[in-house]
């Protein structure tokens, strides 16, 4: 009974939450719309948002859309990854040292506020203006909140379950799997979603800054040729993208770490 009562409210939270933040995507559609119908903008560069709608859902029709959406995806995950590769066992290795936490703080407070836009010259000197200027951009922007998340699960964990797990005879490794590894993994969770959008948003501005293959590549070439609907269409795409991976991770997320505390049912909520 309790189960059912807490799976009804969790049911009617999310429907609400959906309800409200349809209404107000509704409201921003609406002001847009009246914007350009109105003239209040040049509708010539600012076509009214039926038209934008109406343009994407032809180019999900065809074959030169999807493949720039999986060129864009490809770089989001290959660089995403890396950046993951790089920043955990980083993260946990500096994390669990002070010694090595006060040896690399400084370097990586001095590096995490670069950003990758200021790097476009050297990235394109250094690998062209292939995948590997993308992955770069987006691994060096992505790597910052993984990191400093992971860096901050590790020393925030219990020291009563750390010394406990010592006096139980738990070797550093086993403590570290037992104990470190499952207090940190919230946050690294927080620090993926963080990323994940960062990823996103650089692996689109890489392909338009050189034109590469993905949407972003297609919003340059539509721009450059004055297809303004097609452009407003594409950048539509791009919002889409971003949501569904947002909503993607939250849903992963959620069932990775059920056991946790934020993700339990408070007492108001049974």
């Amino acid at each position: 009974m309790l189960r059912e009562r807490t799976t009804e409210v969790r049911a009617r939270a999310v429907v609400g939450r959906s309800a409200y933040g349809l209404l107000g995507v509704a409201g921003v559609l609406v002001v847009l719309q009246a914007m350009s119908v109105l003239e209040i903008v040049d509708r010539n560069t600012f076509p009214p948002v039926t038209e934008d709608i109406a343009v994407l859902a032809e180019q999900m029709t065809t074959a030169t859309f999807w493949s720039a959406v999986g060129s864009t995806m490809i770089g989001w995950a290959v660089g995403l990854g890396l950046a993951i590769l790089i920043a955990v066992p980083v993260g946990v290795l500096v994390g669990s040292f002070p010694l090595a936490y006060r040896a690399f703080r400084i370097p990586i407070e001095f590096l995490r506020p670069i950003p990758s836009v200021a790097l476009i010259p050297l990235a394109v000197l250094l690998f062209g203006t292939g995948m590997e200027f993308k992955l770069f951009l987006i691994v060096f922007a992505s790597i910052w909140p993984i990191l400093i998340q992971v860096l901050y699960g590790v020393q925030d964990v219990d020291p009563v379950a750390s010394d406990t797990a010592r006096s139980f005879g738990f070797g550093p490794v086993s403590r570290l799997v037992r104990v470190t590894l499952p207090s940190a993994l919230p946050y690294a969770a927080t620090g993926l979603r963080i990323s994940a959008s960062i990823a996103l948003v650089l692996a689109i501005t890489a392909e338009i800054v050189v034109g590469a293959p993905g949407l972003g590549g297609l919003i340059n070439s539509a721009q450059q040729g004055g297809s303004y609907t097609v452009m407003y269409a594409l950048i539509l795409a791009t919002g889409l993208l971003g949501w569904g991976v947002n909503v993607a991770l939250e849903r992963g997320e959620r069932r990775v770490l059920h056991w946790h505390v934020s993700h339990r049912p408070t007492g108001a909520e049974l």
